[in-house]
């Protein structure tokens, strides 16, 4: 029986200018029928709302992409009416590999932005069995919404992949049991991965998340985090922000580097901000053995960051220790307020003056 299914045998032209749309959603339909295999060949493909649906499909291009280049296998969004390039909602087990997909800064026909990757269920658990999804080697932004937008998800994987200049967030997660390994956030109008009401059961490892403009990683509720040996770099304000008017527990913030954050905080609501790393109203967790620096723009421009290294506020049973933060703010390493039973030492660092410079240009 057929179970991979090439999108140029059902007519399909990479040419950057034919509508594939309906000749790509054929392909996918039919791959539904089997748990078959969406082959993308190098090309640009103009496509709008397209729908995976099914058990187990893949779809699946060649990635070839760099970081300012789309790569060899594109989807390029035309006009939609729909507020997602693909709709993987219902589409359990799929994954999506090797692809660019390029939002070139569209929103839908009645103004909405539209988000590269979607899958939307009313209420949590809203398939009644894990989602699953891959999204694995792709490239996705320019889109008006979320790169990729993952709202009541169970259980997910997000591997080597870039996301970039769209304007909300990279990734947005409402729901929980997620890995996201080895990719680049890059140049996302809001954070690099925001989460939603609830975010439980993440582990983040091995991302590198640069200028986005709101912040890197902000998780405002849950539980269950391991933020393990990222890399965050001008974020235009926290690195890393957890916790609010909601609690935040059981987190494990290890072996991170933290460098120029805190850039730009105008509209932010709360006080302390420009800060490599903000925690409120936290519990049971550990923020060690992290490396912290101030810096400037790429070139030595720009303002130098961060005012604070780690702002810690309304939090108990917290241990922030052996962080290294030598040149790690400008005013105060560590803001510590309204804390209980929290261990807080050992972290050895200095402050950086008005005049502080790395020693290369390319390292401000």
């Amino acid at each position: 029986m057929k179970n991979e299914f090439n999108v140029l045998d059902y007519g399909a032209v990479g040419d950057g200018i034919m509508d594939c749309t309906d000749a790509v959603q054929r392909a996918l339909d039919d791959a539904a029928m089997c748990c078959g295999k969406v082959i993308v060949p190098p090309g640009r493909y103009v496509v709008g709302h397209l729908k995976m649906h099914g058990q187990g499909v893949s779809l699946e291009g060649v990635s070839a992409w760099s970081y300012r280049s789309d790569g060899a296998s594109v989807f390029c969004l035309k006009t939609c009416k729909e507020d997602s390039m693909i709709d993987i909602t219902g589409a359990f087990g799929c994954a999506i590999r090797g692809m660019c997909l390029c939002g070139n800064g569209l929103v839908t026909t009645d103004g909405q932005p539209v988000h590269g990757v979607k899958l939307y269920w009313d209420k949590y658990n809203g398939g009644s069995e894990e989602d699953t999804p891959i999204i694995d080697d792709c490239r996705i932004g320019g889109f008006s919404g979320d790169g990729v937008h993952l709202e009541h998800i169970w259980c997910f994987s997000i591997r080597h992949s870039m996301f970039h200049h769209n304007g909300q967030n990279g990734l947005f997660i409402d729901g929980w049991d997620g890995f996201v390994m080895d990719n680049w956030f890059s140049y996302n109008e809001r954070w690099g991965i925001k989460g939603g009401n609830v975010v439980a059961s993440i582990t983040a490892t091995g991302n590198r998340v640069e200028w986005n403009y709101r912040g890197g990683f902000c998780f405002p509720f849950g539980d269950s985090y391991n933020l393990t040996g990222n890399f965050f770099d001008r974020s235009h304000g926290p690195a890393v922000e957890l916790g609010g008017d909601k609690k935040v527990a059981l987190v494990s913030v290890t072996g991170n580097i933290f460098r120029r954050s805190g850039a730009y905080l105008e509209g932010y609501p709360t006080k302390n901000t420009g800060c490599h790393v903000l925690l409120r109203n936290c519990s049971n967790m550990t923020l060690s053995g992290n490396t912290m620096r101030v810096g400037r723009n790429d070139g030595g421009g720009g303002v130098l960051s961060p005012d604070y290294g780690i702002v810690i506020e309304d939090s108990k049973g917290c241990i922030i220790r052996n962080n290294t933060m030598m040149d790690g703010a400008r005013k105060k390493l560590i803001v510590a307020q309204n804390n209980t039973d929290c261990l807080i030492d050992d972290n050895l660092g200095s402050l950086a003056d008005a005049n502080w410079q790395s020693g290369s240009e390319l390292l401000n």
